[in-house]
This record gives C-alpha cells, sequence and structure tokens, in this order.
C-alpha cells in the first residue's frame, strides 16, 4: 500500500512539473504572420504606457488557475479614462463591464481576466485598488471590466480559489517590457485546440508614412477548432482538431478573450472596428467560434490626445481623431498581432496537470509538441 502510494506521488509530481522540451515563441521557429514588423518586444506593452501584471495560483494537485491584468496607463485611470469598444464575436461568456464601454466608449478601471467564477472576485480587487487613490474620494460608481475563461478543465473552478487579495497583486505587478507568456496568470488553466492553451502576445508597427502607429494584442485562448500555424495545417496533420470523428462535441468549445492597444488617436467608433478585425487574425488561426465559445474583444487607444481627463469632459473639449480613411493599416496591423499572440499563447505553453477535484482522476493537457510543428513546417517548406 505504502508503495502504491509512494508511485502515485511521483507520477503526479512528474506530470505536474514536467519541463517543457521547447518553449519557443512563434518567430523562433519561422512563423511571422503579416508584413509588417513588431515592437521592441512583441508585445502589447510595446504601446507606449501599457502595463502588464500576473498572478499565478498553482497549488496541491487541483488548483491551476490565476488573473491577468492590463492597465492603459500608470496613472489614476478613472480621472484619466481612455476610448475603448468592446466587440462580441460569440457571446458564451461573463465579461464584465460590457454595457458602459458600449455605451460611453470608454473604460475608466484597469482590465483583468481570470476564469468564469471569479468574475464578482475580480471585479472586487478592481474596486479595492480604484477606490483609495487619491482623486477618487468622491467616486460613488465605477464600472470594472473583467473578462474570463472557463479553466475547469484543468482547475477547480467551484473552489474559487482567487481571492480579491490575490488578484489584486496582479494589477500592482503590472509593468512594461517583457510579458510572460504560456501558462502564467489567467492562462494557466487553459486549453486550445486540445493542446495547453495560456496568455500570448504580439504587436505590429506602422510605418511612419502610415503614421507610426503602434498595435498590441493580449489574448488568454482557451477555445477549439483545427489548428493553422501562418496557413499550415498543423491540426490536422497532428490528427488533433474538431469533427475528426464526424462527431459534434464540446472539444471545441470555449472561450478567448483579446485585448487590443493602440497610441493611435481613434475614436470609440473606429476602435470598435478595430476590435472586429481582431477576429480576423482568430479565424486566421482555425477557430470555430462554437456555440459555447465566447469570443471576446476589448479595444483602446492609449493616445494622450484622445485621453477623457476631467478637464476635457467638464469643457466639452474637441479632440482630433484618425478619419476613416486612414485605418485601415491598423486594421491590418491588428489581423497579425492577434493571429500571432494566439500562436505564442500555445507555443510558450507547457505540459500542465491536475486531479479533478470530484472523481479524483489525472487531467493533462500537453504542450504543443514543437519539434513535431518544425516537422510539419519543413514538410510545407516553411
Amino acid at each position: 500500500m505504502y508503495y502504491k502510494i509512494l508511485l502515485s506521488i511521483v507520477l503526479f509530481a512528474l506530470f505536474s512539473f514536467q519541463a517543457s522540451a521547447e518553449q519557443v515563441r512563434a518567430r523562433d521557429i519561422g512563423i511571422k504572420p503579416g508584413i509588417l514588423k513588431t515592437g521592441k518586444y512583441n508585445a502589447i506593452t510595446d504601446v507606449k504606457g501599457v502595463l502588464v501584471g500576473q498572478i499565478t495560483l498553482d497549488k496541491g494537485k487541483t488548483i491551476r488557475t490565476g488573473a491577468t491584468a492590463i492597465l492603459p496607463h500608470g496613472g489614476n485611470i478613472y480621472q484619466n479614462k481612455v476610448p475603448a469598444a468592446a466587440v462580441i464575436g460569440n457571446g458564451f461568456g461573463k465579461m464584465m463591464g460590457y454595457t458602459q464601454i458600449h455605451e460611453l466608449g470608454e473604460i475608466e478601471t484597469p482590465i483583468v481576466l481570470t476564469n468564469t467564477l471569479n468574475v464578482p472576485r475580480a471585479a472586487d480587487a478592481i474596486l479595492d485598488w480604484t477606490l483609495p487613490q487619491k482623486g477618487n474620494e468622491a467616486v460613488r460608481s465605477v464600472n470594472a471590466i473583467v473578462g474570463e475563461t472557463n479553466d475547469s478543465g484543468l482547475n477547480d473552478i467551484r473552489g474559487r480559489h482567487l481571492t480579491a487579495d490575490i488578484i489584486i497583486k496582479a494589477i500592482e505587478n503590472a509593468k512594461s517590457g517583457p510579458v510572460e507568456e504560456g501558462d502564467v496568470g489567467a492562462g494557466k488553466g487553459t486549453i486550445a485546440f486540445g493542446w495547453k492553451g495560456g496568455i500570448g502576445t504580439s504587436s505590429r508597427v506602422l510605418p511612419e508614412k502610415l503614421g507610426g502607429y503602434t498595435v498590441g494584442v493580449l489574448v488568454q485562448s482557451n477555445f477549439g477548432g483545427i489548428l493553422s500555424l501562418d496557413g499550415i495545417p498543423v491540426g490536422e496533420e497532428l490528427n488533433q482538431y474538431y469533427l475528426q470523428d464526424y462527431v459534434d462535441s464540446d472539444v471545441a468549445d470555449g472561450s478567448i478573450m483579446m485585448i487590443v492597444a493602440t497610441d493611435a488617436p481613434l475614436s470609440d467608433r473606429n476602435l470598435k472596428r478595430l476590435g472586429e478585425r481582431a477576429l480576423t487574425g482568430l479565424a486566421r488561426t482555425g477557430s470555430s467560434m462554437t456555440n459555447g465559445s465566447g469570443d471576446y474583444v476589448i479595444s483602446f487607444s492609449t493616445a494622450e490626445s484622445v485621453r477623457r481627463t476631467e478637464e476635457r469632459r467638464n469643457n466639452n473639449a474637441l479632440v482630433e481623431t484618425i478619419p476613416n480613411d486612414n485605418v485601415s493599416p491598423l486594421f491590418q496591423a491588428v489581423a497579425e498581432a492577434t493571429e500571432e499572440a494566439i500562436y505564442n499563447s500555445l507555443l510558450m505553453a507547457r505540459t500542465v496537470s491536475s486531479e479533478d477535484a470530484k472523481t479524483g482522476e489525472m487531467r493533462t493537457a500537453h504542450e504543443l509538441p514543437v519539434d513535431k510543428v518544425r516537422e510539419i513546417l519543413k514538410k510545407y517548406g516553411r
């Protein structure tokens, strides 16, 4: 009996802490979607002012979850709101704060991504962070923005192990520079295309003649379909894809949150159009956008010239934004960055295992096999 218990512990440890054979970003293996150049970090933080923070909860045999926070700037966001929009591809989700974004075209808090049943606690964290800030002493209404995907495939989601005190650390840890990707933060327990999903990011910079603007995207991938890497049918080649047995199932259900940032001075109307083009990037990866998938985009501009400061709000100040005829290059940028961010979320993730809190059965989401992906790329002349 003792040996059986010991063997179980050893096997669990091997599953839980298995190191990735190879963690790479898409560009490390020659996958470079599109034609535009990336920013310095090839991340959403290439957009000036954007900060990202994460907290990962990896405890015991059953807890694999976390939170990821995206801040449009490092100041008082409530007092210095940014124009924004939210787009729904398929609405099987529990995103918080959508209606006020839709109505007013702005956001006034950090955006926090987490798991489905921890949305209210993420909102508590946002309130706990926002209300005490200097200048917010008279604030009596806050539109907390929380996005989610369901990580119950690997996490004891019913345990609601993330508290507001834990989640607020993601906001407080937010910084510029490189962004950790893969099975971290809100992506710790997610699964995409049948493999381990997670957090991914990418950016694109327009040529100076087109404004020199930057578009950055961060995704929380937890959805399904038929994986395609820059047009190459990797899912089919690896024999793992939705409907492969021609039987409808929930294998492609899930969700994806896509956060789009730009320093281009866009109106909330054109930010909505920008967010809609992020869905183009999602489609390129092979997403089926099934009935049970929540596919959401939140887009915002960090440009000082369109920031909705208290002075501008009180004085009915007019702001100049990019005209409709000049936004098409930004549409190309967001499609490319979204596609690559999703690839990075898969390629940077490691194998994660957990124990079902109810049945005690082991569950494993394997990392995308990079060695086999390299072989497939070579087969297709890449």
